[in-house]
């Protein structure tokens, strides 16, 4: 069975926008390798002008309008997104990782120059709040890497004639260090039988065979992995049928390391005859248990 969402996006231009911080210029960096025509921190006064200007018809624009922007206008923007039939992608991440990015690259916040990083990112957070809000889509970066990121976005915003296929991605984590911020869905596997407890295994992980008999040697097990199996499998087809195109389905177990893993790598193979485009993450398999 394969699972196909819509080839095209129904707009030729984006609005990339968001917090500073947040990752928007590796958005456009990755969104021009799709093939837009890409203008960064634009004035929004002129977005009229270039929809008109005939060399750009037919071509898909991106244009990335932050708070740096004179004139800086949330509900002009979503004004002429809603005038220009444009898509709304909106940067986000919390409050600690802003912040530490901007003290890790030196840089002043736009709303910020005279006074602490925290007070800038408060106040564009006021600014931003209706844009937000109203965005069509919303990507927090947050727990996302460079790669990640890029995967998202071109499950987005893939241009016409670029079949697109549902991304799941199958994430083990660790309730420990909480829920994943992204996950559409979530299956807690605690009850089962805990490798951890058995001092040989605990400095192993779900992908070594000692701990993948141990758990499979749970009479849970194989029930377990085969509702979950019952539940996705006629799901996946209707994420896709609505237009879903990334999809991430986490396990979770105390630590993350043991049980989840394996499951994960339980469901892998089934997955891939499902027909979909996916990706492995065991987001807590090296931490400091």
């Amino acid at each position: 069975m394969t699972i196909n969402t819509p080839t095209t996006i129904t707009s030729p231009l984006l609005i990339i926008t968001g917090l500073s911080g947040a990752g928007m210029s590796t958005a456009l960096k990755d969104i021009e390798d799709l093939g837009y025509d890409v203008f960064d921190n634009f004035p929004l006064t002129l977005l009229d002008s270039l929809i008109a200007d005939p060399a750009a018809a037919g071509r898909p624009i991106a244009v990335g309008i932050d708070t740096r922007a004179r004139g800086f206008d949330a509900l002009a923007i979503l004004d002429a997104a809603q005038r220009h039939k444009a898509r709304v992608i909106f940067m986000t991440a919390d409050d600690a990782v802003l912040q530490q990015r901007f003290t890790q690259t030196r840089r002043r916040h736009p709303l910020a120059k005279d006074r602490p990083v925290s007070a800038g990112i408060k106040r564009e957070q006021e600014l931003l709040h209706k844009l937000k809000a109203n965005a069509d889509i919303v990507i927090d970066t947050t727990d996302l890497s460079v790669h990640d990121l890029k995967r998202l976005l071109k499950n987005h915003c893939a241009l016409e004639g670029a079949q697109k296929s549902l991304t799941v991605t199958l994430m083990s984590f660790g309730f420990r260090f909480g829920l994943p911020r992204d996950a559409d869905t979530v299956f807690d596997a605690r009850f089962l039988r805990n490798p951890y407890w058995v001092m040989s295994m605990r400095p192993l992980s779900g992908l070594d065979k000692p701990v993948a008999d141990y758990v499979e040697s749970d009479d849970n097990f194989n029930t377990f992995v085969a509702h979950i199996k019952s539940l996705m499998g006629p799901l996946l087809p209707l994420y896709a049928q609505e237009g879903k195109s990334y999809f991430t389905l986490a396990i979770g177990c105390t630590g993350g390391r043991h049980r989840s893993v394996h499951i994960v790598e339980t469901l892998k193979p089934w997955l891939e005859k499902q027909g979909v485009t996916m990706n492995v993450i065991h987001r807590d398999i090296e931490r400091d248990h």
